[in-house]
């Protein structure tokens, strides 16, 4: 299916672009969303994760609730992301003392996983909201104040 990703309801508003959404659905959407979002009591780094790897997280954690944008279901995600990341880091030191000449194959292989892993990293923050471009589909922009018609004062939602 193809077509654009759903923008949050705040960032609509937020854009002045709401003229074709009536009350009724403003509501409903704002009131989806926030069934939607999830809770926030769980999260802490899994057990799986080094201890160096847990410190990373709960950074990473406190800043995302911070922007208000992680909950309880972005967990694994998060967590898959340091994983990669970690992977990604280890593998460029060994990548760096082959000789490529001499060992090619290694040095392919290993550079085809060092790529898949910085592959997965960026999927894995764009998903979470740790790139600035994913960051500005989230943005509210402020709104500018509207100058309101008598007509509107009057007759108007306002």
């Amino acid at each position: 299916m193809s077509g654009r990703n759903k923008q949050p309801l705040s960032v609509i508003l937020g854009k002045g672009k709401s003229k074709h959404l009536t009350k009724a659905v403003i509501e409903e959407r704002a009131a989806h969303e926030e069934k939607m979002r999830g809770g926030t009591n769980r999260i802490e780094a899994p057990s799986h994760l080094l201890k160096k790897q847990k410190e990373e997280f709960d950074l990473i954690a406190s800043e995302l609730l911070e922007l208000d944008i992680m909950s309880n279901l972005d967990v694994d995600t998060l967590a898959r992301y340091i994983e990669a990341k970690a992977e990604h880091v280890r593998l460029g030191p060994v990548i760096r003392n082959l000789n490529p000449v001499e060992d090619m194959d290694a040095y392919t292989k290993l550079s085809r996983a060092r790529k898949m892993y910085s592959d997965e990293c960026r999927s894995y923050a764009n998903d979470l909201g740790l790139t600035i471009t994913s960051r500005l589909k989230l943005v509210i922009p402020k709104k500018e104040e509207e100058k309101i018609s008598d007509f509107d004062k009057k007759f108007g939602d306002v």
